[in-house]
């Protein structure tokens, strides 16, 4: 008899639209993101403070994709990036996915960029903004 992971427990009726029941309900749908229960969320946005390279934020990214199907985008905004909200930081929408969780991801990328200024340059630099002309 094997276990189960545990799955993300469901939020309080009517404080969020994550459409997690929706989720279950429906067969063969992706279940991932459901096991990213609440100390798990913990855990990953702890390590998104604390960036270490451009290259951990890209395995960040990759890991999110691959163990619970979430897009963590990245991109400098429409205007100039002046400070770290010039970033545009988007999780592309995803049922199951709690929305504090897809406020406090977000939030916790921008503080590790503060924290590491090095690594919003080198993002900016991925998009040619900080090359010569």
């Amino acid at each position: 008899m094997t276990q189960s992971p545990p799955l993300r427990s469901p939020c309080p009726p009517g404080t969020c639209n994550c459409g997690r029941e929706q989720l279950l309900e429906t067969p063969g749908s992706d279940v991932r993101i459901l096991l990213l229960t609440r100390n798990e969320e913990k855990r990953l946005l702890e390590r998104l403070e604390n960036l270490r390279s451009l290259d951990d934020l890209r395995h960040l990214q990759r890991r999110m994709y691959e163990q619970l199907g979430i897009r963590l985008s990245i991109e400098p905004g429409y205007n100039e990036v002046r400070t770290m909200r010039g970033f545009d930081i988007r999780l592309d929408e995803h049922p199951g996915l709690c929305r504090k969780t897809r406020q406090s991801i977000p939030a916790a990328v921008r503080r590790g960029l503060e924290k590491h200024p090095e690594i919003a340059y080198r993002l900016l630099d991925a998009h040619d903004l900080l090359r010569d002309a």
